[in-house]
């Protein structure tokens, strides 16, 4: 059965067509016969009773610099679509909280993926905090004594923003260092949201695991190892993808939290692990379909669009 899929996403254009998991997800979906539309957050609306976007009818292929046709600018009704995809990346700030209260109103007529209610209310680095055992100790707070005493007890330590992404403002601070006072006031002069600190992993060097769950199900996981010099293993900011095997900690680690994703409507997931302990789980706009992919010779993309289809029947 050809659906039609819309998909809410940054600009194509600039877009890894090698690394992009919206761009994977539409390829697959084309490749079954769906039609795809394609909008950016900022020309969603809500119109007396409809939830609307104004975007392109659009058309995706493997070619580099020339991955995307677009057909004529047109308004469409998100309520005659079978799918909407919820693939902006974050910041997770009001713009971003705002789609997923416009989407509500037509979801689960139209299924959105994942379930915006639950993207709202599991943030990444938040929904692990309702598993502290599988966790590192973990603090959120804005309160300055409060982080210096959290480190203080833990020493080497994470710091980063709580709705950030893509390891941007990500930063290690060993127990001797002097800078804790200056991030925190380069922070407050940022936002007025809390940070999050972590006690931190030495384990990293050897990598964070990208875990990929569809449905609550472990698919299969990538390493992704630090560059030279760096804390930080996200691949925007060099971190190098290795093929590794899921082991028993994290299938344990999965067991856990697998039920409650697949509960809320938590489709296509991304969870990561340093060592034997869970960082994050990514619910937002998660990555890493395409490094597994290769890595395995499986078609992540097509697990997903199976659950997607059998829910649309």
């Amino acid at each position: 059965m050809a659906l039609k899929i819309a998909f809410q996403m940054d600009p194509i254009g600039p877009i890894n067509i090698d690394a992009d998991s919206t761009f994977r997800i539409a390829e697959e979906a084309q490749a079954r016969g769906h039609s795809l539309f394609y909008y950016t957050p900022d020309l969603l609306a809500y119109d007396r009773g409809r939830v609307i976007a104004r975007g392109w009818p659009l058309t995706v292929r493997r070619v580099k610099g020339d991955h995307f046709q677009l057909g004529a600018e047109t308004t469409v009704d998100l309520a005659d679509v079978d799918v909407v995809w919820l693939r902006q990346d974050p910041p997770f700030d009001m713009s971003y909280i705002t789609t997923t209260h416009i989407l509500d109103m037509v979801h689960p007529g139209t299924l959105v993926v994942n379930d915006p209610f639950w993207v709202r209310n599991y943030p990444e680095k938040l929904l692990v905090l309702q598993f502290p055992d599988l966790t590192p100790p973990t603090m959120i707070a804005r309160d300055l004594a409060t982080l210096k005493s959290f480190r203080d007890e833990h020493g080497d330590v994470i710091l980063k923003p709580l709705y950030g992404n893509g390891g941007a403002g990500v930063f290690k601070l060993a127990h001797a260092d002097s800078n804790l006072a200056s991030l925190h006031e380069l922070f407050s002069g940022i936002n007025r949201e809390p940070l999050i600190m972590q006690k931190f992993l030495p384990a990293v060097s050897k990598g964070d695991k990208r875990v990929i769950l569809v449905d609550g199900e472990p698919v299969g996981a990538i390493n992704r190892v630090p560059a030279a010099g760096e804390t930080r293993s996200n691949m925007h900011v060099g971190g190098r993808p290795e093929k590794v095997e899921l082991t028993d900690r994290d299938r344990e680690i999965c067991s856990r939290i697998g039920p409650l994703l697949r509960e809320r409507g938590q489709i296509f997931v991304g969870i990561d692990v340093i060592g034997d302990w869970l960082t994050e789980i990514n619910v937002t706009s998660p990555t890493g379909i395409q490094e597994l992919e290769r890595f395995d010779g499986v078609n992540i993309a097509e697990k997903i669009w199976q659950v997607i289809e059998a829910r649309r029947k």
